[in-house]
């Protein structure tokens, strides 16, 4: 029998370019990914499409030495329903804002990994 590993299925989702979210039978997401459902014993975890929509609920500046750049550290709530840990790009660190409107996109790191980062949305 082959371990379930759904850390594994979340980023070979994100490496074909799809922010995936696990979810119970019924539909509701959840985050991060694990091999049950939370709060049960159910291990019928299927796989959504995220919308990528979230809002900022809380972030930190991380302050660094020149010449590196500070950056944030934020928790995002998902148009889904869960929370996640991120980081908002495309705006000073300093800028982020609670009740933000951002978007998600997939980034990969200097190894090639896929992972997401949020992006304010565009002012209609």
């Amino acid at each position: 029998m082959m371990p379930v590993q759904p850390d594994l299925d979340y980023h070979a989702h994100l490496a074909e370019g799809r922010f995936m979210l696990p979810a119970d039978s019924d539909g509701v997401p959840f985050y991060p990914p694990r091999a049950v459902v939370p709060g049960t014993a159910a291990d019928t975890v299927r796989w959504i499409r995220a919308s990528g929509r979230g809002t900022v609920y809380s972030s930190t500046t991380v302050y660094k030495r020149a010449p590196e750049p500070s950056y944030n550290v934020a928790l995002v709530d998902l148009a889904e329903g869960p929370r996640m840990m991120s980081r908002i790009e495309g705006i000073d660190p300093a800028d982020v804002r609670i009740g933000m409107a951002v978007t998600a996109h997939i980034r990969k790191n200097e190894a090639g990994e896929p992972f997401i980062v949020f992006e304010p949305e565009a002012s209609a």
